[in-house]
């Protein structure tokens, strides 16, 4: 089932989520619908707290040289947390809480993470490129913050304006 992606200013957006303490049905069929979403949305990724649950939760799909996202691709993370980090990239996000507007963001070039799979195994990712500028975007969902917030002051307030000029066109 394909769910609301809530998009900013929404205040969940700014919640810390929570880990996820029973791997059952409910957290599989939550993991399928986010699945499902994202492709819908064409994003490579997605946390839960922007289909407005506040769980520890993201799934990554980077799409293959055919620009295919596959299923098999996916990963789909509980309670993941980043172990280590180095090295420096800039890469142009964007995100489907915050439509339209991308910018350079400066994130770890080589990361590890530790995470749970929807079965409650352990997992450990060592990776770095655009998949580790993925985990750290996604990640930082679950702790209650936008990429947006990563940007100078200059350009936090240029997006400020844009994106209220936005939303008052979109009222209309």
């Amino acid at each position: 089932m394909i769910r609301e992606v809530i998009t900013y200013p929404n205040k969940l957006l700014r919640l810390k989520s929570e880990d996820v303490v029973k791997f059952d049905s409910e957290l599989h069929t939550l993991l399928d619908d986010m699945y499902e979403t994202m492709i819908d949305h064409a994003g490579v990724g997605l946390a839960a707290i922007q289909v407005a649950i506040p769980l520890n939760i993201l799934i990554i799909c980077l799409p293959d040289e055919e620009d295919v996202q596959s299923q098999e691709n996916l990963i789909e993370a509980i309670n993941p947390v980043i172990t280590h980090k180095d090295g420096e990239q800039v890469f142009t996000e964007g995100c489907l809480s915050v439509p339209g507007f991308t910018e350079d963001v400066t994130r770890a070039e080589h990361i590890v993470v530790e995470y749970y799979n929807r079965e409650g195994e352990k997992q450990i990712m060592e990776t770095e490129g655009f998949l580790a500028v993925a985990w750290q975007h996604e990640m930082e969902h679950l702790s209650g913050h936008l990429f947006i917030e990563n940007l100078s002051f200059l350009k936090r307030k240029k997006f400020e304006k844009e994106w209220k000029k936005k939303l008052k066109e979109e009222k209309k």
